[in-house]
């Protein structure tokens, strides 16, 4: 198994640099498992947001980076709960937060929005201000 950095996934996505974009395609098409850590897909969606891509290609990227066969995530399930709070309009960051903040009896924020967002959603645990 190998690990990955958020660039390399960059470079699969935006096909910005052509050298680096085929080597990165190599990496993933190899017969080597990719274990993608937590960080990276939410370092991977602030990287695609700054070039200003919308929420549902920043879910679309994600999403399609999860399917890839021989991809890990660290905490898969988390993970993919967290995309389906965001597809339900969740900010990425914050879909993350909660999502790995599932075995807490609560999740303290001033965010509002979150947590009003995050009660419409039912998402466990609730969130609320302290």
């Amino acid at each position: 198994m190998i690990g990955i950095d958020t660039n390399l996934l960059a470079r699969f996505l935006l096909k910005d640099d052509p050298v680096q974009h085929r080597r990165a395609v190599a990496v993933l098409a190899s017969d080597e498992v990719v274990f993608v850590p937590i960080t990276v897909l939410l370092e991977l969606a602030w990287v695609l947001r700054a070039r200003e891509a919308t929420r549902e290609e920043i879910l679309a990227s994600l999403r399609g980076i999860l399917a890839l066969p021989r991809v890990r995530l660290q905490h898969e399930q988390a993970v993919r709960t967290a995309l389906g709070w965001v597809e339900a309009g969740l900010d990425v960051a914050d879909a993350f937060h909660l999502a790995l903040s599932a075995k807490a009896s609560r999740f303290l924020t001033f965010d509002a929005v979150l947590a009003r967002r995050a009660a419409k959603l039912g998402a466990q645990p609730p969130a609320a201000a302290p």
